[in-house]
């Protein structure tokens, strides 16, 4: 009955040590953090980069580019562009920001696990390939989604091209 006694206290003992540690890692937290995100700008550059990128290719799309929270920052649709290029940007650029990940490297992922295979049914994925993260150092700060091009690895392409274009500022 001793022994049972000392268990207790030893776990009431542990537990306080515990509380009084993440007390501590709280109290030294920030309470505002700082974060990077893309500018108007930068969002707008990136967006006709890859359209044009696309275009010297003989392809039509449009380039949707978000924040780092997934919220859009800028469109553009080529002439000629389908009408559901923009939706098809939009989604892959929102799914790699949301994933910080390219979409085209996640629909690999999906078809290779049958576990990973279930984002297919996350509201909003769209694992087509197309969807690139935009980073500066190695914090995502948004996202480049191109729909349009005659496969996702094309659409990847130009959003990479774009990135290129305007690595000195990121």
């Amino acid at each position: 009955m001793q022994s049972i006694f000392r268990l207790g206290g030893v776990a009431v003992l542990l537990a306080a040590s515990v509380a009084q540690v993440q007390a501590q890692a709280q109290a030294l937290a920030p309470a505002v953090r700082t974060e990077k995100n893309i500018s108007l700008a930068l969002a707008n550059q990136i967006a006709a980069e890859a359209v044009a990128a696309c275009a010297a290719n003989g392809y039509n799309v449009a380039a949707t580019v978000v924040d780092r929270a997934g919220t859009v920052r800028a469109v553009q649709r080529a002439d000629n562009a389908g009408p559901h290029t923009l939706a098809s940007s939009e989604r892959k650029a929102w799914t790699s920001a949301s994933a910080k990940s390219p979409t085209q490297a996640m629909m690999e992922g999906a078809q290779k696990n049958p576990g990973a295979a279930n984002l297919v049914y996350l509201p909003g994925f769209l694992l087509l390939g197309g969807g690139v993260p935009v980073k500066s150092g190695n914090e995502v700060i948004g996202a480049v989604g191109v729909g349009g091009a005659p496969g996702g690895h094309l659409d990847e392409q130009c959003a990479n091209a774009a990135l290129e274009k305007v690595k000195g500022q990121l």
